[in-house]
């Protein structure tokens, strides 16, 4: 007998209710079981299910209506929450999906967009059809050595998860001189080199217990090898192995490489949906970058997922942002601000730098550009939704 998953209407408006009611009935796999405009009602009501999907209408009590799904998604992992709305705005669109909403829909509803959705949320929830990885794979990449790509790599990773409350995998690919545990200061039990040992025995579960999470946040963090020798037999086909399994169980894995081309740097590369390709404003640095794109191009990656990123930026330098953009023939993604004694006092400390002073220029940096890589993504996934990206 085909498992027909309950459904709960939250809407001011009558006619949407019915409409939706009718909806489905038609669709059968789905079953109407109420529709109100009490949300206490429907969360004690959804709480009672194995099963649920919730339609909230926020046209109305918008910010009442964002909370519940906030709630009841937190509280209640086998729910899920379809938005709608009269007023699709980006940003709205954006908010929704981030505390939780599995999809925004614009009203006055299409039927057979609106039973697109369904289809999908019946097959991911009945386990119909494996599920499509939505996880983005960041890596942070520099030829030279010393431009900062392990405190971009650390600081940024956890601002993300701090921002999407995603699972989020930071992995050391630094073989020989990786510093991430240094500058979170952990002493983790298990490192990627135990990880590539037992790769059929990995699974979501053992994961999440394996790697190490740093405090009360939703970051994990795959260490280096504490020994040069554990490195000498991984093979580029264990790395791509290792990258398919972490997209089946993180939402964001950002990378952290050694300088240079070896083998490893490559393949984080090629598995990549996003390169931070890591300059600062100097000659030497400048004349690198150049050398990297051009290796790049040579590799046959695709341009458009490799963003420029200025660290250690000051305004008034010598090299204009202008003369960096010409100089490499490519706009610059962000730049990171110059703040010596707070990037010192946090590294010294193995804190990130939101730790050390929340409010200083550079970690609002790396505040925001985690938001912009987080925002980014939504409005992909919502574009075809809403037109209005």
């Amino acid at each position: 007998m085909k498992q027909s998953i309950q459904t709960v209407v939250i809407s001011e408006q009558n006619s949407t209710c019915e409409l939706l009611k009718l909806y489905l009935q038609e669709f059968e796999s789905f079953s109407f079981l109420a529709a109100t405009s009490d949300f206490t009602k429907a969360y004690n009501a959804v709480k009672e299910l194995e099963k649920s999907l919730v339609i909230v209408d926020i046209s109305l009590y918008q910010e009442q209506a964002l909370n519940f799904v906030s709630k009841i998604t937190s509280d209640s992992p086998n729910c899920r929450v379809i938005v709608l709305s009269d007023k699709p705005i980006v940003d709205i669109v954006i908010r929704a999906m981030r505390i939780g909403a599995s999809d925004f829909l614009a009203l006055p509803l299409i039927k057979d967009e609106f039973f697109d959705v369904l289809t999908k949320h019946y097959l991911d929830m009945t386990g119909a059809k494996p599920k499509k990885s939505k996880c983005r794979v960041i890596t942070v990449y520099s030829n030279k050595g010393g431009v900062g790509k392990t405190s971009i790599a650390t600081n940024f990773a956890l601002e993300l998860a701090k921002i999407t409350k995603e699972n989020v995998a930071l992995i050391d690919l630094n073989f020989q001189l990786g510093d991430v545990t240094t500058f979170l200061d952990l002493k983790p039990s298990f490192n990627i080199s135990y990880m590539l040992q037992n790769l059929d025995k990995i699974n979501p579960d053992f994961l999440l217990s394996t790697l190490e999470k740093y405090k009360d946040t939703s970051l994990y963090v795959l260490a280096d090898p504490p020994y040069f020798k554990q490195a000498e037999n991984v093979s580029s086909k264990d790395i791509t192995k290792l990258f398919n399994i972490l997209r089946d169980t993180f939402s964001y894995v950002v990378v952290d490489t050694s300088a240079g081309f070896d083998s490893k740097a490559i393949n984080a590369l090629e598995n990549s949906d996003l390169i931070f390709l890591v300059t600062i404003v100097n000659l030497p640095a400048l004349r690198n970058c150049q050398r990297c794109m051009e290796l790049f191009d040579k590799l046959g990656l695709e341009e458009n997922k490799i963003q420029i990123l200025i660290n250690r930026y000051m305004e008034n330098d010598e090299i204009s942002a202008e003369d960096v953009e010409e100089v490499l023939g490519k706009n610059i993604y962000w730049k990171i601000p110059n703040n010596y004694f707070t990037m010192m006092s946090a590294i010294n400390k193995g804190v990130p730098v939101s730790a050390v002073n929340p409010d200083s220029n550079v970690a609002l940096s790396y505040k925001q550009l985690a938001l912009m890589v987080s925002d980014s993504i939504y409005r992909q996934n919502s574009a075809s939704r809403i037109g209005k990206v």
